[in-house]
C-alpha cells in the first residue's frame, strides 16, 4: 500500500489554520485534525464548528481523529460535515459497529484508534467495519511527545492480523473483500522514527512537529515520505 502523510494541525498556528493547511496541500495526502474535549484526554483543542470552517478552505481531505467522550453521539456529524475520514477511540466508543457504520454510511472512511496500552486482539472482529486502524505511538493529548517504541510490536501484530484476514477470505461482507485496511501511526513520528514504523507495517503517518516545526513543511513531508517508502520496500 502506498505511503501517505497526514500532517497534524495540532502543531500548526491555530490563528492561521487556513494558511497552515495551504502550506502542506501540495505535498501531503491528508490534513489531520485532532479533536480533544478535555475529558477523554487532558487537553482541549477544537470541535465541529472549527472543522466545518476549515473544510471550506482545505484542499486536502480532512482526517478527523476524535479524542472525545461519547463518540457514538458526535462522530457521525464530522462525517456529515465532509471529513474524509473519522476515527474514534476503542476506549471511548460504546456501540462501535453502529457508530462505524454510521460514519461510512455518509461516505467517509472509518477509523478505530488504540492507545499505547490497549491491545488490538480483543477487537479483531471489528476489523471488517473499519477502513483504518490508528495506533497511538504516544499517550494521546499533547503534541511534541517522544515516540514509544513499545508500540512497534503492536504495529507488526496489527499488520499480520489484517494480512491474514484478507488472505483467509474471512471478510464480513462482499464489500470488505479486496479492501485494504490502512494502518496509521500518530505520535512522535519524525525522520528518526518513521522508518521503524514503516518496517513494522504502518502505511499512513501523522506528523505534527516534524512538519509544522520545519522551516519548509512541504520539504519535510517529502523527506518523511521518501524515508517511509524506502523502509516499506525493505519490509516487502
Amino acid at each position: 500500500m502506498a505511503v501517505q502523510i497526514s500532517p497534524s494541525i495540532l502543531s500548526a498556528d491555530f490563528a492561521r489554520l487556513a494558511d497552515e493547511a495551504r502550506a502542506v496541500e501540495e505535498a501531503a495526502d491528508w490534513l489531520h485534525v485532532d479533536v480533544m474535549d478535555n475529558h477523554f484526554v487532558p487537553n482541549l483543542t477544537l470541535g465541529l464548528p472549527v472543522v466545518q470552517a476549515l473544510l471550506k478552505h482545505a484542499v486536502l481531505p480532512v482526517d478527523c481523529h476524535l479524542m472525545i467522550e461519547d463518540p457514538d453521539r458526535h462522530a457521525p456529524a464530522y462525517a456529515e460535515a465532509g471529513a474524509g475520514n473519522v476515527t474514534i477511540h476503542a476506549e471511548a466508543v460504546k456501540a462501535p459497529v453502529r457508530t462505524l457504520r454510521a460514519i461510512r454510511a455518509v461516505g467517509a472512511r472509518s477509523g478505530l484508534a488504540f492507545n499505547p496500552g490497549t491491545a488490538i486482539e480483543p477487537y479483531a472482529d471489528l476489523l471488517g467495519e473499519v477502513d483504518m486502524v490508528l495506533l497511538m505511538t504516544v499517550e494521546p493529548g499533547f503534541g511534541g511527545q517522544k515516540f514509544l517504541d513499545l508500540v512497534l510490536p503492536k504495529i507488526r501484530r496489527t499488520r499480520a492480523m489484517l494480512t491474514a484476514r484478507r488472505a483467509s477470505g474471512s471478510a464480513a461482507s462482499p464489500g470488505e473483500r479486496g479492501r485494504d485496511v490502512w494502518v496509521q501511526v500518530d505520535g512522535g513520528v519524525s525522520d528518526e522514527t518513521i522508518e521503524r514504523c514503516a518496517e513494522a507495517g504502518a502505511d499512513v503517518f501523522v506528523a505534527g512537529s516534524a512538519v509544522y516545526g520545519a522551516t519548509d513543511p512541504a520539504a519535510a513531508i517529502d523527506a518523511l515520505r521518501a524515508a517511509a517508502i524506502e523502509a516499506q520496500a525493505r519490509r516487502t
